[in-house]
C-alpha cells in the first residue's frame, strides 16, 4: 500500500441545482473554490441516473441507465485531477420507491435535490493510468 500524509483544508457545504448533473455540480464547486483534491459526502434525490460497473475481466465500464426518480441515500467520493480537469470520482447508493437499492460509480444523474459536504486536502492529486487494473488512480 502506498500512502501520503495530507493536511485538511477548507470545508464547504453546497446545495446542488435542480436539473443540473450531480457529478458536474461537484466538479463545478471544486473548480469555483479552487479545490485540487478533497473528499465529499452527499445525499438527496435524482430524476434519473447512469451508474457504471467496472468489469475486472474486460477492464471496461458497463453503463446501466435508470430512467426513474431515485433517492440518493448515500454518496461518497473524492476530487482530484484527470486529463487536465477536476474529476469527482463519485459512488452512490440509490433507493427506489419500493425500498430496493442500486449502487455503483455514479457517472451522471439529473439533480432533483442534493446537498454536498466537501473537505479540501492540502494537496494536488492527479490520476494516472495503473497498469495492473487499467484504472486512473492516484499515484502515491
Amino acid at each position: 500500500m502506498d500512502y501520503q500524509t495530507l493536511d485538511a483544508g477548507r470545508e464547504f457545504v453546497a446545495r446542488l441545482d435542480t436539473g443540473a448533473d450531480w457529478r458536474s455540480e461537484i466538479e463545478t464547486l471544486a473548480a469555483d473554490a479552487g479545490v485540487d483534491a478533497g473528499f465529499f459526502f452527499g445525499l438527496g434525490a435524482v430524476q434519473d441516473a447512469e451508474l457504471y460497473f467496472y468489469d475486472q475481466d474486460t477492464k471496461e465500464y458497463d453503463a446501466i441507465e435508470f430512467d426513474e426518480p431515485l433517492e440518493v441515500a448515500a454518496c461518497v467520493g473524492n476530487v482530484s485531477w484527470l486529463s487536465g480537469d477536476r474529476f469527482a470520482h463519485t459512488h452512490a447508493v440509490c433507493s427506489r420507491e419500493d425500498g430496493s437499492t442500486i449502487a455503483g460509480h455514479l457517472n451522471a444523474g439529473t439533480v432533483f435535490a442534493g446537498e454536498i459536504y466537501l473537505r479540501e486536502f492540502d494537496a494536488h492529486l492527479e490520476r494516472e493510468r495503473d497498469e495492473t487494473t487499467d484504472l486512473d488512480l492516484w499515484p502515491l
